[in-house]
């Protein structure tokens, strides 16, 4: 299409694509399916490859993150950011009302009240309905600009159409819904890593992160509740504001209250402790305003916070409760997770019976014994959370808990020996085919992103690990159609066949799976820690699958990445030496530069093979301990057996023989894509992967190609000046094909 039907086109798309993550992240009514929603996603993001001059950096397709940055920019507010004084009795919610009596010299003052979001203030600047900028609070006066990973947000509307004036600034709180955290720190449990304490630890942290690819993994939500700068629309009054907000399609607070009494005001605080529970983030208060604009300016405000609000913060509500005994639960990627069992309590609207205890570490520190008095709070007004014994309770019988010892060094589930991986607090079941573990395996295996099976769906997965059909996940290349045919994937009451068309998809799809691409094979397996990234890049540094347990380039990974983190969580500047004898600190000070020495020789040994950090010493270290252990042993045996050998499509040689490779200017270098090109950018980007070659986003000093299409702009001019050598696709042709 030419340039005005493509701006058309992107146009469409942008709104429809706002439209239906409206609907779907803030109404929960969506309209069409996710795969209908991707395909449009995919049809935007090719239309603005090929046309990258119209491409908005409001655009949807902005909500997957970009590159990551060196570090935040600082920004003013225009309009100070200020905090709300805080109040924690009744008493003084009286005494705030007085004051506003006093000032104001009106009996009666309209005060809006509502949740006080337990998250992390933000702005918003909206330039002619655009986001412009969003920033942090920061010190109120200046903050820090995270504006691309505030567009990860898909709940936020980027641009605010045609009823937006021409400066609007939002002010709001973006936290973490209560069901999506849980979920996130079940999942941070299960493979091992650190939990959050609480929604607002867990934003808080997202936020800082300068790789907002890694923001748009997390389940950030955003809600307005204020306003700062405003050109061309002005407001009366809060409530007005809110409509306006309905209006933008903006997120706004509620459950809201309009009282212009103490009664009511100090009504609607206790009703709010009742609903509180319910709502989907976390709230540890009320926010109590002058509802007129007019009154707020009369009432002015303090050096750090305004005189027409206060904040009335609940006790955390705390209950003490017997813990009876601690059970152990297998996740889906083998953690075996600790389980406080409970008498039975009543917190914050509901029965609690069960806590997760995380891990062995959270049990030592705190001490925790079977038979102990414990007192209970839900993290984030949802997970139920042991915060601490209560000593002087504990019986004398009171058993200490070793969970490698209660479960006799085995898994609960598969009798298999557990494991402790180096790096992590957790321990594990290393067996792949533990039941607990099998379905979920298998359904990351047969993905599209892993080896394509067609035909296992999540049903069907459950159902052939549930039946013993499937009971290691190489088994799904050894089933018969004979036996998919007949395969009852209901239930005994209400049967349903799978039938002979969907088990012949399966058995043809498994047996072009068996040649599928190591990177994929490498994916599909599920090794924690090992996503598509580290999985394409562990792929360019061996031949076959069979090399992994034994190469030494991601046993150097591995070790280089692991003494790194050494030196740098634990220099010999913090102050947590200070309580350190002249022995040991002198002993710290050998190890580490002796560590300092090594990592510096494996990274000189390393730098020829330019490995991305998407492999880094964590992922390879998970890698290695797969491969190494005995059920990684046994799979690779078994693969002999069946003749299934997964090779590298992007295998690097060594340095010394890259010269001689088939695809010599291709293997080992570093491209970035820019301009209109013949071919989707996808496909261009898996060829020059296929021959071994990298791919960035970004041109640096280490870029080695520009591919260049019609307008390469930017990145055009930036490899003029940095010497970047500038290629066409026929170039690229030559280079992936010359002998």
């Amino acid at each position: 299409m030419n340039p005005e039907e493509a701006r058309l086109e992107i146009a469409r798309l942008s709104a429809e694509l706002e439209r239906h993550n409206q609907l779907y992240y803030e109404n929960a009514q969506p309209e069409i399916s996710d795969a209908d929603y991707d395909r449009m996603f995919r049809d935007l993001e090719l239309l603005e490859a090929a046309h990258p001059d119209l491409a908005s950096p409001n655009s949807p397709t902005k909500r997957v993150g970009g590159k990551p940055i060196d570090g935040f920019e600082q920004r003013e507010h225009v309009v100070r950011m200020l905090s709300i004084d805080d109040v924690f009795s009744e008493g003084e919610v009286h005494d705030f009302f007085k004051r506003m009596v006093k000032n104001l010299g009106e009996t009666k003052i309209p005060m809006i009240i509502e949740p006080k979001i337990d998250g992390v203030a933000v702005s918003m600047i909206y330039r002619n309905g655009e986001l412009e900028a969003a920033v942090t609070r920061g010190d109120g006066t200046r903050g820090d600009v995270i504006t691309e990973n505030v567009r990860t947000i898909r709940g936020l509307p980027l641009t605010l159409g045609d009823k937006a004036p021409e400066v609007l600034e939002i002010r709001g709180e973006i936290y973490m819904p209560n069901e999506a955290f849980a979920k996130m720190n079940e999942e941070r449990d299960e493979e091992g890593l650190q939990t959050f304490a609480n929604p607002r630890n867990a934003t808080a942290g997202t936020l800082k992160l300068l790789d907002s690819r890694e923001v748009a993994k997390r389940p950030l939500a955003f809600i307005a509740h204020g306003f700062g700068q405003l050109e061309g629309i002005s407001f009366d009054s809060f409530s007005e504001f809110r409509s306006y907000l309905e209006e933008l399609k903006l997120p706004a607070n509620h459950p809201v209250w309009l009282e212009d009494n103490v009664d009511g005001v100090i009504k609607a605080i206790r009703e709010l402790d009742i609903k509180r529970h319910d709502l989907e983030y976390g709230t540890d208060g009320a926010v109590v305003k002058v509802d007129s604009i007019a009154a707020q300016a009369q009432l002015g405000a303090t050096s750090r916070a305004p005189r027409w609000s206060m904040a009335f913060k609940y006790p955390p509500e705390q209950k003490e409760t017997v813990l009876h005994d601690i059970t152990i639960q297998v996740g889906r990627t083998g953690t075996l997770t600790p389980v406080a069992e409970l008498e039975p309590v009543l917190v914050s609207g509901t029965t609690v019976r069960r806590a997760t205890l995380h891990n062995q570490d959270e049990i030592d520190r705190k001490d925790v014994r079977i038979g102990d008095t414990v007192v209970i709070e839900k993290a984030g007004e949802i997970i139920p959370a042991v915060v601490k014994v209560v000593t002087a309770k504990r019986p004398a019988d009171a058993k200490p808990f070793n969970l490698y010892e209660y479960v006799d060094g085995k898994c609960p589930r598969c009798n298999s020996p557990i494991i402790r991986p180096e790096g992590f607090v957790a321990w594990k079941c290393e067996n792949f085919s533990c039941p607990a573990q099998a379905s979920n395996r298998l359904k990351q295996f047969v993905s599209r992103k892993a080896l394509d099976i067609d035909g296992v769906g999540n049903i069907v997965a459950e159902k052939l690990v549930e039946r013993g059909k499937v009971k290691d996940i190489l088994d799904i290349f050894e089933l018969h159609v004979d036996q998919l045919a007949d395969f009852n994937i209901g239930t005994a009451v209400e049967p349903r066949m799978l039938g002979e068309k969907n088990g012949t998809k399966i058995v043809e799809t498994a047996r072009r799976a068996r040649e599928a691409p190591l990177a994929k094979w490498l994916y599909g397996l599920g090794i924690p820690q090992v996503g598509e990234s580290a999985a394409l890049e562990a792929s360019r540094l061996v031949e076959d699958i069979f090399q992994i347990p034994d190469s030494e380039i991601i046993e150097m990974v591995r070790e280089k990445g692991l003494k790194d983190a050494w030196v740098k969580e634990n220099p010999l500047r913090s102050a947590k030496t200070a309580d350190l004898s002249v022995e040991e600190f002198e002993a710290r000070k050998t190890k580490s530069e002796e560590y300092k020495r090594r990592v510096k020789e494996l990274t000189e040994k390393l730098a020829p093979y330019e490995v991305s950090p998407e492999l880094g010493g964590v992922a390879s270290a998970s890698l290695l301990g797969y491969f190494r252990s005995e059920s990684g042993q046994a799979m690779l045996e078994r693969m002999k057996q069946m003749g299934i050998c997964p090779k590298s499509t992007n295998y690097l040689p060594e340095p010394s023989k890259a010269a001689d490779s088939g695809a010599s200017q291709v293997v080992g270098k570093t491209f970035v894509i820019t301009g209109t090109l013949t071919a989707p950018r996808n496909d261009i980007k898996a060829k020059i992967q296929d021959a071994g070659g990298k791919v960035s986003g970004s041109i640096s000093s280490k870029t080695d190609f520009l591919l260049a299409g019609e307008g390469g702009g930017s990145k055009r001019d930036k490899a003029e000046t940095l010497g970047v050598t500038i290629i066409s696709e026929e170039d690229l042709e030559q280079m992936l094909f010359q002998e």
